[in-house]
C-alpha cells in the first residue's frame, strides 16, 4: 500500500483542484447523526424494519464512525418503545459510536417515553425535541409567537427535570423569520437546552441562505452565554441535500443529520452515503469508507428500498464504463500496475475508498479497449480475430452484453 506522501505527491502532479480555489471554510471538526431509524423511516414507501434489522444497521453505523443516531419515535408505540430501549441497550454493551437520540413534539406524551426509555435501558438518551416556526405554520396550526415561546421553554424544562438533554429543534426553520427564531431559541437555551437543531424541513433552503442562517445562529448562540452546539438537518425536496449540508459546516454547524440511502419523508433526507464520501473527499473527515457499501445494503434490504444503479458511490455503474474512449483510458492506466492512477483516470470517487474496483463493461458505445479489458480480467484467451467478434455484436446490440453473450461470440465462429 502506498504511503501518504506518495500519494500526495501524485494529488499534487496530476490533479488541478478548483474545489481548493473556490471560498469555503473547512470546519474544526465534523459530528454525524444518523436519522435513518427515525426520519428515515416515515418515507411513505419503506418497510418498518425489524428490531433485528435495526440492530444491524446499528452496527454498520459503527463502522463508519457515526457520532450519534436517532433511535426513533419512542411515543409512537409500544413496539417502537422496546425498540428504542433495546438499540440504547446494544449501544452500551457493545460500546458502539453512535449516541442515541429520540425525537419528540413538545408535548409531555412524546417527552416522558423518552424518558421512560433512558430510565429503562440506564443509557443517556437525548431528546430532541421539535417545533413549528415559520408563519404558515403558525397560521395552519393557529398559533402564535407567545405560544411558540411557552411551548420551548415548558418543554426543555419537563425534559430536564427528567435528566433528559435536549437538542430543540425549529420545524421549517428556513422559513421562519429571524425574530421568531430568535425568541424560540433562546427561550429553549435559557430552559436548559444545549443543543439547537435548524432544520429544512420542505427541502426549500439554497447553500447561501444556509450560510446566512447558520451565521445568525451563531450569533444567537453567542449572546445567550451559553455553550450551545449547532445542528443542520435537511431534506432534499430541491436536491441540494448534500451541498446544503457542507455549506452549514462551512458557516459553523458542528453536526449534520443525514439518512442511509437519503430515505424518508416525500422526497427523502440528506443521504448519509453521498454526505459521507464528500466529506472525505474534501479531508473534512477521516473514515474509512470501505464498510458504506455494506451500510447502505443492510438499509436497503431492511426497509425494502432498491438502490438505484447511477447512485453515486455505491449504485451497481457507479464506477462501470462501457465507453470506447474511457475505458482505454482505464486500461491504460491499469497497464501502469498502479491502481491510484486507474482509480481516478474517469472518475471523481475513487473506488477503492469504498472497497470497490473499476470496472469495464462490452456493450454499443464499446471500443476494442473494453473487449480486451473484459477477457484480461477474467483470463480468457483472445485474439485480434475473437475481439472483433465480440465488439461486433455488441455494436449490433442495445444493451451491456452479460458474461453468457460475450463467451457465446468470443467462441462462435466467424461469419465473414
Amino acid at each position: 500500500m502506498e504511503d501518504e506522501e506518495s500519494i500526495q505527491s501524485k494529488e499534487r502532479r496530476y490533479l488541478y483542484d478548483w474545489n481548493l480555489v473556490g471560498n469555503i471554510t473547512k470546519p474544526d471538526f465534523v459530528e454525524l447523526n444518523d436519522e435513518t431509524l427515525r426520519d428515515g423511516l416515515q418515507g411513505p414507501s419503506v418497510r418498518q424494519p425489524t428490531l433485528d434489522e435495526k440492530l444491524e444497521i446499528l452496527h454498520r453505523m459503527n463502522d463508519l464512525g457515526i457520532h450519534a443516531a436517532n433511535v426513533g419515535y419512542a411515543a409512537a408505540s409500544p413496539e417502537v418503545l422496546d425498540h428504542v430501549v433495546a438499540l440504547a441497550e446494544e449501544i452500551e454493551r457493545e460500546k458502539l459510536s453512535p449516541a442515541p437520540n429520540c425525537a419528540g413534539r413538545t408535548h409531555a406524551s412524546d417527552i416522558l417515553p423518552i424518558a421512560e426509555a433512558q430510565q429503562r435501558s440506564g443509557v443517556k438518551i437525548q431528546a430532541a425535541l421539535f417545533l413549528g416556526s415559520s408563519p404558515i405554520r403558525q397560521y395552519v396550526e393557529g398559533w402564535d409567537v407567545d405560544f411558540l415561546v411557552r411551548s420551548a421553554h415548558e418543554s426543555v424544562t419537563l425534559a430536564t427535570e427528567h435528566d433528559l438533554d435536549v437538542m430543540f429543534v425549529t420545524e421549517d426553520t428556513t422559513r421562519a423569520p429571524a425574530d421568531v427564531l430568535h425568541r424560540v431559541y433562546t427561550a429553549a437555551i435559557e430552559a436548559g437546552a444545549r443543543r439547537i437543531c435548524l432544520a429544512d424541513t420542505v427541502g426549500h433552503a439554497t447553500p447561501w441562505g444556509v450560510e446566512a442562517l447558520v451565521t445568525f445562529a451563531k450569533y444567537l448562540v453567542a449572546a445567550s452565554g451559553e455553550d450551545v452546539a449547532i445542528d443542520w438537518h435537511g431534506h432534499r425536496d430541491r436536491n441540494l441535500g448534500v451541498v446544503n449540508s457542507l455549506a452549514a459546516l462551512s458557516a459553523g454547524a458542528t453536526r449534520i443529520h443525514a439518512c442511509g440511502l437519503g430515505i424518508g419523508e416525500r422526497s427523502g433526507n440528506t443521504p448519509m452515503d453521498t454526505l459521507l464520501v464528500n466529506l472525505k473527499l474534501l479531508n473534512w473527515i477521516d473514515v474509512d469508507l470501505r464498510g458504506l457499501p455494506a451500510y447502505c445494503e443492510a438499509i436497503s434490504l431492511a426497509t425494502d428500498t432498491p438502490i438505484p444503479t447511477n447512485t453515486p458511490a455505491i449504485g451497481k455503474d457507479a464506477f462501470e464504463t462501457g465507453t470506447g474512449v474511457h475505458a482505454a483510458a482505464v486500461l491504460k492506466a491499469l497497464k501502469t500496475g498502479d491502481s491510484w492512477l486507474a482509480n481516478r483516470i474517469y472518475s471523481g470517487v475513487p473506488a477503492d475508498e469504498l472497497g470497490r474496483e473499476q470496472e469495464i463493461t462490452v456493450g454499443p458505445m464499446s471500443g476494442k479497449a473494453n473487449v480486451v479489458a473484459w477477457l484480461s480480467k477474467r483470463d480468457l484467451p483472445y485474439d485480434d480475430t475473437s475481439v472483433e467478434r465480440v465488439l461486433a455484436v455488441a455494436k449490433a446490440s442495445d444493451h451491456v452484453l452479460c458474461r453468457e453473450e460475450i463467451e457465446t461470440a468470443l467462441w462462435s465462429e466467424s461469419t465473414t
